[in-house]
């Protein structure tokens, strides 16, 4: 199970008011509470009158949802039919959701709509699993182009990269285990905040990469944790 929690409207809207056309995207999977269309409608009559309130009177806002934001072919073919004439997204599923948009739809500005304070276990067989959400409670995708340096930096820097970062990569090999827990293959990983830059950089928001991000409030997610959803 992953619970989420509603980011403030005033920083929504710090994302959203450069645009004119936007296309809010909830997620029918294992979100808590849900945030499936009646959600995303709601998001994008509060985006769309907060908008209104500060004077921008052109911004609209569709709503859509998808069965599972973190599957890459499902994101595909839903929402690729909607995505004419959107200038970015709104992402309300948790942080492995925004993550995804961002891969399928890279010319596309993707914006977290909500914070990620809990990830529980699933468990899959025969496949791969990759860690992309710390559930750190501050998300900080809108403000790095939807790739996160919690949890692609082994060094969780949050501010640009360390003096290990190499032709783009980092100086801490990526280890690869097996089910037993044993390492089978180190590869060298891309340096996420060279990925960052990058991102930044095709959508002209360099700016965002030059941003001073003060240190993270560890109490928000200190370890061990243990949630009771009501």
């Amino acid at each position: 199970m992953i619970v989420v929690k509603g980011k403030p409207l005033d920083e929504i809207l710090s994302f959203l008011l450069p645009y004119k056309n936007v296309l809010i995207v909830g997620c029918d999977g294992c979100t808590q509470p849900p945030r499936g269309l009646r959600e995303a409608m709601t998001y994008a009559m509060l985006v769309e009158m907060g908008a209104k309130l500060r004077g921008k009177t052109d911004l609209k806002c569709r709503a859509t949802t998808v069965a599972k934001q973190c599957d890459n072919h499902i994101c595909s073919t839903t929402l690729t039919p909607q995505l004419e004439g959107v200038d970015a997204i709104l992402s309300l599923a948790c942080g492995v959701g925004v993550q995804t948009l961002v891969e399928v739809f890279p010319e596309v500005p993707v914006y977290p709509g909500q914070n990620t304070t809990f990830i529980g276990s699933q468990e899959r067989e025969g496949s791969m699993l990759y860690e992309k959400c710390k559930a750190c409670g501050e998300c900080l995708l809108g403000e790095t182009g939807g790739i996160c340096p919690i949890t692609n930096c082994p060094k969780g820097i949050l501010n640009g990269p360390c003096g290990g970062c190499v032709d783009g990569k980092c100086e801490v090999p990526f280890e690869i285990r097996d089910e037993t827990g044993k390492v089978v293959k180190t590869v060298a990983k891309d340096c996420a905040w060279y990925l960052i830059y990058q991102r930044l950089k095709k959508l002209n928001r360099l700016d965002l990469f030059r941003k001073y991000r003060p240190p993270r409030n560890r109490a928000i997610s200190s370890s061990p944790r243990l949630m009771e959803v009501v």
